[in-house]
């Protein structure tokens, strides 16, 4: 299984989110993404506007948006 990151880019937290469905929606100090959900609900999920993501609030996020670690890295892995 591969290490949880670190200090992940941006970017590619981005596009592994973008890999799982989540959308833009809008972008400022933070970047609010969202996903439709087959049952009709929408997932929110806002993450802060750095370069650079700490491994502590990359889990806060995927905690607050539902998504399992192994589900994210699996994403990630492939962004």
């Amino acid at each position: 299984m591969p290490k949880f990151p670190v200090d992940a880019p941006q970017a590619k937290v981005v596009r592994a989110f973008e890999r799982m469905g989540f959308r833009p929606v809008r972008q400022g100090n933070h970047l609010a993404m969202e996903r439709q959900n087959r049952d009709g609900t929408v997932t929110p999920l806002t993450m802060p506007g750095h370069r650079t993501l700490k491994a502590s609030t990359l889990r806060t996020i995927l905690a607050q948006a539902g998504i399992t670690r192994d589900d994210f890295l699996a994403a990630y892995e492939e962004a």
